[in-house]
């Protein structure tokens, strides 16, 4: 039926075209519903090169073209979506790595940043920075003159051991003066050692902020925080070797 039904009535015209009126708008609904049915929610078509030129076209992803992108059109031609190629276990296991470096060098930037931000509100100007030096300077030279008094006392004590083992030249000498002896001893060795470790300690905190003030200084004068790479760790110098014993 291709048009509306037609009556010479003139009372019945209202009616017959109320009827009309509703039965072309059920047609409409029919064909829409129909047409929703032909055409998936979500379907597109796709479209790619493959290797020998020739443009491919599909209504699902094209295998020929699985190493190369591929475009999802909607009905009327536009650009829906970039399908990019699939990659092997190999090629997806080098992308990972290269995300994994990228995200640990975003990280490693931020981080420089967030410490030179952190610097520059500690330490605002030189002067309380050298404050902060000799804060923790003073720390290992309080260490180092107990070390120095040990060290006297040491030697205090091992003065009459040394008399009394005057009297037996040439003989063993008595157990308790003999260990007496190697107990001075090795407490003269522990404060040496105690005293060489210190002394390095005190150059690697001089080094220390030696390095800061370095890049404090270019921030102050408007180096962008993070710019500057990271702080170098600072290595200790290498321990003063022990002494030898103290002869008995």
């Amino acid at each position: 039926m291709d048009h509306c039904p037609t009556a010479p009535a003139r009372r019945t015209r209202f009616a017959l075209a109320l009827v009309c009126g509703l039965w072309m708008g059920s047609l409409g609904t029919v064909s829409t519903a129909a047409l929703a049915q032909a055409t998936p929610l979500g379907q597109g078509i796709y479209t790619c090169i493959d290797d020998k030129g020739r443009r491919l076209t599909a209504d699902r992803p094209i295998a020929e073209c699985r190493g190369k992108e591929q475009q999802v059109l909607n009905r009327d031609g536009s650009l829906r979506s970039v399908v990019p190629p699939t990659l092997t276990a190999e090629e997806r296991a080098e992308a990972d790595a290269r995300e994994r470096r990228a995200a640990e060098l975003r990280a490693a930037q931020a981080d420089a940043i967030r410490r030179d931000r952190n610097l520059m509100v500690r330490y605002p100007n030189e002067a309380r920075h050298q404050m902060a030096r000799e804060a923790s300077l003073d720390t290992v030279r309080l260490a180092m003159k107990a070390t120095e008094i040990r060290l006297r006392e040491l030697a205090a004590e091992r003065k009459p051991l040394r008399d009394e083992a005057e009297f037996y030249q040439g003989k063993q000498l008595p157990p308790k003066l003999r260990a007496a002896l190697d107990a001075n001893d090795a407490g003269v060795e522990a404060q040496r050692s105690a005293a060489a470790n210190q002394e390095a300690e005190l150059d690697r905190i001089n080094k220390l902020y030696d390095a800061e003030l370095d890049r404090l200084r270019r921030l102050w004068a408007g180096a962008q925080p993070g710019s500057l790479g990271p702080l170098q760790p600072v290595k200790p110098s290498g321990e003063k070797p022990a002494a030898a014993p103290a002869s008995r």
